[in-house]
């Protein structure tokens, strides 16, 4: 017994039709990304308060009787003494601005081979920046200095902090740049997360069932 045409598989029949795949985010991912990225970062660069940075040094030194390495150890302490209450309440007058608001514009810095502590002012005005910086250094020279006899070691102003030329916030070239390469980043994300594809840009489908089975299933149903 024979079967008629439309009883007979085909491969039409056991697949899907391929079907060209849909516009995926590729296309205008990346490109979108870094120019949304350039834009932020412009826009922050123009819209922001600039600021400057002046920096001011002090200097351990140890009396004849003291190993000169207990200077290091002392340098490192009150490094971490410039940014404490008791410094920042000393400094407040100098500097015109309360401890809380101080705490946020000074910052210490300190080396493990050098007895030096750089105390730098942050602000939007470049002789305020300057006047942070020299306030809270004598104002932790002043606070060793209380204690100098029982440490044996002494701590000297060696520079004075003068207002900065440049500010120290990006400029709005830099921040566009800086912006934009955020965006590719987060575009190449994009990219690695999408739906796959093979390389021919069409999606593969699941088989669908067979229209009418083998003649062999058939010939067993009977």
């Amino acid at each position: 017994m024979t079967e008629s045409p439309e009883q007979k598989p085909t491969v039409a029949g056991r697949f899907r039709r391929l079907r060209p795949a849909p516009a995926t985010t590729g296309r205008w991912a990346l490109p979108a990304c870094v120019l949304l990225g350039a834009a932020c970062g412009l826009s922050y660069g123009v819209l922001a308060e600039p600021e400057y940075a002046a920096t001011g040094y002090a200097v351990v030194t140890a009396d004849k009787n003291v190993d000169p390495a207990a200077a290091l150890g002392y340098a490192q302490s009150y490094g971490r003494l410039v940014t404490s209450d008791a410094t920042l309440a000393y400094a407040k007058g100098a500097a015109g601005e309360p401890v809380r608001e101080l705490r946020t514009h000074v910052r210490s810095e300190t080396s493990p081979d050098s007895p030096m502590i750089a105390v730098t002012g942050t602000s939007a005005d470049r002789d305020r920046a300057a006047d942070i910086a020299n306030a809270v250094t004598e104002a932790v020279v002043v606070s060793s200095g209380h204690v100098a006899k029982e440490t044996g070691v002494k701590l000297i102003k060696f520079s004075h902090a003068v207002p900065p030329v440049d500010q120290v916030s990006p400029s709005a070239p830099l921040a566009a740049a800086v912006g934009a390469a955020a965006g590719g980043l987060v575009g190449g994300l994009v990219l690695l997360v999408r739906p796959r594809q093979d390389r021919r840009g069409v999606t593969a489908q699941v088989p669908g069932p067979a229209q009418g089975g083998t003649t062999g299933e058939r010939e067993l149903v009977r």
